[in-house]
């Protein structure tokens, strides 16, 4: 018997489970390798970028107030940017005597101005007051280094706090990380504001609260002329950032003077002020908003159990269940990757997770399928010449009905053979060919009738044809079907016999009539593979098969062309009229077994019954009454005319 199922998915990895494992082994590697690719960082930002931006948190209370130079202020005061210092110094005293609590200008007053324009904005200064600076990254070959931009000393003088505006960009151009130094523009606003605050950890991301105009604002010239414009107490005790703003903000594509793309820009496509970003940093600061990043043994946690539950729905095979379980994974990656930030304000990234379970499940189900495709290969190859067409199609859409490797089954096995084919070989001997097309114009109708009876093609043995039934694939009614393929190949012996006749006279040759007997058992057999590792049939073997094998010929001894064994007779009992024969003793057995034909039709019971008084004469040789029966039996059994014929000449049948 072969060593190897052939339909094994994977002969070289017997074992699924091993090759589970090492599929998941490889996967993760390559997890790992492609996570480490600047692009794969792009793809977590934008993971971060939907995930902290659905169903955002609301603007929280007591939010700072933003003072926009806007398009309705530049068109109200009417002055060329950049605006006159004094208009600066007059909006500061404006808002200071409104009540605000703190003020931060997102404006640069690193270059001195007119004079008494720097005098008049530092005259209305105060430690209320933060200014903006900025830093920049100037890299050399020498060393990099940054250097700050930082307000006029004059207003330093006059009290006024600084603080770095300047933001880190993603490399996509994306505003997402928090600034995480204490003179950052928002902290220090906060630290005017009298706020304890707390710097978040390098690289916490930050949380943002809508996009463009969240935050309540009011054009510049309004803050001018709060009691003119504004309800009564709109600045009072409010953080307020002055700073452009334009109502209609700018597009990505268009892009914009102090304004950024931020993780809400994905959905509305437009940019942020930075007055507005400022506003967000210390929202985030002093409420402890910021979303820290995952450590790298949280990820990994993370990362193995994707693995594992990928593992685990592959393990014993791949079909729907494992699609529909596996969407639900890569759900659950994404809504516990947004639980963890929403709620515990983490950011979890699910993509190199997500990655790592799709690899492994589509890379299990690649190789299922491509097994499959083997297994149905397989089938097709080795069946489609035994088994009807209908049949080699349910083996290779289910493989796994079949058991290559040996089983034991309830086998109806028939055996064919030509009477009289040395005789006709011998006078084709010196015609080869023409025997050769002889057997297989025999052949092909006979095969044709066991493929149609759901019967499976075993081999062929010169003019014998071996068959079988329920197996490989189940079949109840084996024993019915394999009498019924005899009974059809006899009958199809006279249209063949009358087309090789006119053949052979229209040619001159002179025709060999056919004639076939068949043997029929059912019985417990051995089927599988069998032959060396290289080249191996799908057969049957077993006393069963050599009863069957006996029979087909001992048939002739009785003068019917089918004889049929015990088993088969009993379960083909309903469909055809049975009738026994005689007891025979196989070689090997001590037993004798009976013996059966079929016929097609029906038959009174009075006549049935007189047969087996016929029968009971016989074994008690009683030859004068068998006599007297078989004369009117004959006429009322035309099938079985011939053998009541010879039981007349052997009133006891030889011993097979």
């Amino acid at each position: 018997m072969a060593s190897q199922d052939p339909l094994n998915p994977n002969t070289l990895i017997r074992s699924r489970p091993v090759q589970i494992i090492l599929l998941a082994a490889l996967v993760l590697a390559l997890t790992g390798l492609i996570a480490r690719l600047p692009a794969w960082a792009l793809i977590d930002d934008r993971a971060f970028d939907y995930l902290s931006t659905l169903g955002a948190e609301p603007r929280p209370d007591d939010s700072p107030v933003i003072v926009a130079i806007d398009e309705p202020s530049l068109a109200e005061i009417n002055k060329q940017w950049p605006w006159p210092r004094s208009l600066h110094g007059r909006l500061v005293s404006a808002l200071r005597a409104a009540g605000a609590r703190a003020i931060g200008l997102d404006i640069i007053f690193s270059e001195p101005s007119k004079p008494e324009e720097d005098a008049a904005l530092a005259a209305a200064l105060g430690s209320d007051i933060v200014l903006a600076g900025d830093e920049t990254l100037v890299k050399s070959a020498q060393a990099d280094q940054f250097i700050r931009v930082l307000p006029l000393q004059i207003f330093s003088d006059a009290g006024a706090q600084s603080g770095i505006a300047s933001v880190d960009l993603g490399h996509d151009g994306v505003l997402r990380t928090m600034p995480n130094y204490f003179d950052g523009f928002a902290a220090t606003l906060a630290s005017v504001a009298s706020l304890a605050v707390e710097m978040p950890p390098e690289g916490n991301r930050i949380q943002t609260f809508g996009g463009a105009r969240t935050y309540p604002t009011v054009s510049y010239y309004q803050a001018l002329d709060p009691e003119h414009f504004l309800p009564p107490g709109f600045f009072r005790d409010k953080v307020v950032i002055v700073g452009l703003s334009l109502q209609n903000a700018p597009t990505l594509a268009a892009g914009g003077t102090d304004a950024f793309a931020t993780s809400d820009t994905i959905h509305t496509g437009k940019l942020t002020a930075g007055a507005e970003v400022h506003a967000t940093i210390f929202d985030n600061l002093r409420l402890g908003r910021s979303i820290g990043i995952g450590s790298a043994t949280l990820t990994g946690l993370v990362l193995a159990a994707a693995a594992l539950f990928a593992a685990a729905i592959v393990w014993r095979d791949t079909g729907w269940i494992t699609a529909i379980a596996g969407i639900g994974a890569l759900i659950a990656l994404v809504a516990g990757s947004y639980v963890a930030l929403r709620f515990g304000r983490v950011f979890v990234s699910p993509m190199a997770p997500a990655l790592a379970f799709t690899g492994i499940a589509m890379g299990q189900a690649a190789l299922d399928y491509a097994g499959e495709r083997r297994s149905r290969r397989y089938v097709t190859r080795a069946f489609s010449q035994y088994l009807a067409p209908a049949l080699v199609e349910q083996l290779a859409r289910d493989p796994s009905r079949l058991k290559l490797g040996g089983e034991k089954r309830e086998l109806s096995i028939l055996f064919s053979d030509v009477r009289g084919f040395t005789t006709i070989a011998e006078q084709l001997k010196g015609d080869p060919q023409q025997l050769t097309t002889l057997i297989n114009r025999l052949l092909t109708p006979l095969s044709d009738i066991v493929l149609a009876h759901n019967g499976t093609i075993d081999k062929y043995i010169g003019d014998c044809i071996m068959a079988f039934w329920n197996a490989p694939l189940d079949d109840a009614d084996h024993a019915v079907n394999a009498v019924g393929a005899a009974l059809a190949m006899l009958e199809s012996m006279e249209a063949l016999n009358l087309t090789l006749k006119a053949e052979a006279e229209a040619e001159g040759r002179v025709h060999y009539p056919l004639q076939i007997g068949a043997g029929i058992n059912t019985g417990e057999c051995v089927v599988g593979n069998m032959g060396s590792t290289s080249r191996f049939d799908y057969s049957a073997l077993g006393d069963a098969v050599n009863l069957a094998a006996r029979l087909e010929g001992s048939s002739k001894l009785y003068g019917v062309s089918l004889l049929l064994g015990e088993g088969t007779a009993r379960a083909a009992s309903h469909a055809f009229a049975i009738f026994e024969l005689d007891r025979i003793r196989v070689k090997g057995k001590m037993e004798e077994v009976p013996v059966f034909t079929a016929l097609r039709g029906s038959f009174s019971p009075e006549i049935q019954g007189r047969h087996a008084d016929f029968i009971a004469a016989r074994y008690r040789c009683d030859t004068a009454v068998c006599r007297t029966m078989a004369t009117a039996l004959a006429a009322d059994i035309p099938g079985l005319r011939k053998y009541y014929e010879m039981m007349l000449v052997i009133p006891e049948a030889d011993q097979a």
